[in-house]
């Protein structure tokens, strides 16, 4: 079942937007060689605290963590670790922020000091194939036009589109219909409509865009090895166009 979301709803939702897109603002100036994700995830924890928020998907599921940190080939839902990051590597930081009831979502991968120019290229990629995916957010589209939006700028770039993790809708609860993958065709899919909210969030590989999971069940990373970046905002469908909640702007 779809929930479209009130106008108030969607403004206690853009609070929590504002509030997750804070603590990003203060996870980049952190996010250095020799720091710790799991350093990281207590910071997050706090940070919300601080302001009458939580970590929603600590919990969900029996995740047993504020955020996921994924590392380098790790696509998705890594666990925070006691490991230092070098300096070259990137890392994904995922969190659903729950303000008051109201939920907001976002990922974003950062360098860790001086990558190499192929993986810059990558995060460039990947963070413009999301904003691809926005404008497609428009009253009347379908769900396939973002998709393909992604997916067409993504391979052209000579990358690829991880196909086993979507975006989704969101609120009340993390995950809702409908799902929202990276890839498809223009035209089909259900059509966008006025009140829903939608995550975007393309996770792109510079290998090929299977996954693998690992043992601990949450875990997924790329099959060959490769690099994957992940960029993720909560989207609100409206009649202006869409709406980004998980931005300070």
């Amino acid at each position: 079942m779809i929930h479209v979301k009130t106008e108030r709803e969607i403004q206690l939702m853009r609070e929590a937007g504002k509030l997750l897109a804070a603590c990003h603002q203060e996870i980049a100036k952190r996010i250095r060689p020799g720091v710790t994700t799991m350093e990281i995830d207590r910071f997050v924890e706090t940070f919300l605290a601080k302001y009458g928020a939580k970590p929603e998907q600590k919990g969900y599921r029996g995740y047993p963590y504020a955020t996921c940190a994924s590392i380098n080939d790790e696509i998705c839902h890594g666990f925070p670790r006691n490991e230092p990051l070098k300096e070259g590597d990137i890392v994904t930081i995922d969190f659903v922020v729950n303000w008051r009831g109201a939920l907001a979502d976002s990922a974003w991968t950062y360098a860790v000091g001086e990558v190499d120019k192929d993986v810059k290229k990558l995060l460039d990629v990947t963070e413009q194939s999301l904003y691809k995916g926005i404008e497609q957010a428009v009253l009347g589209n379908r769900i396939g036009d973002i998709g393909h939006a992604i997916q067409t700028y993504v391979e052209a770039q000579g990358f690829s589109v991880v196909r086993d993790f979507t975006g989704h809708g969101i609120g009340p609860t993390i995950h809702e219909e409908p799902y929202v993958p990276h890839f498809g065709e223009k035209g089909k899919g259900m059509r966008l409509k006025e009140g829903m909210v939608i995550t975007i969030e393309p996770m792109v590989n510079m290998g090929a865009w299977q996954s693998k999971m690992d043992a601990n069940g949450w875990t997924a990373r790329t099959i060959d090895g490769s690099y994957s970046a992940q960029y993720e905002h909560t989207i609100a469908i409206t009649k202006n166009g869409p709406l980004i909640l998980t931005t300070l702007a």
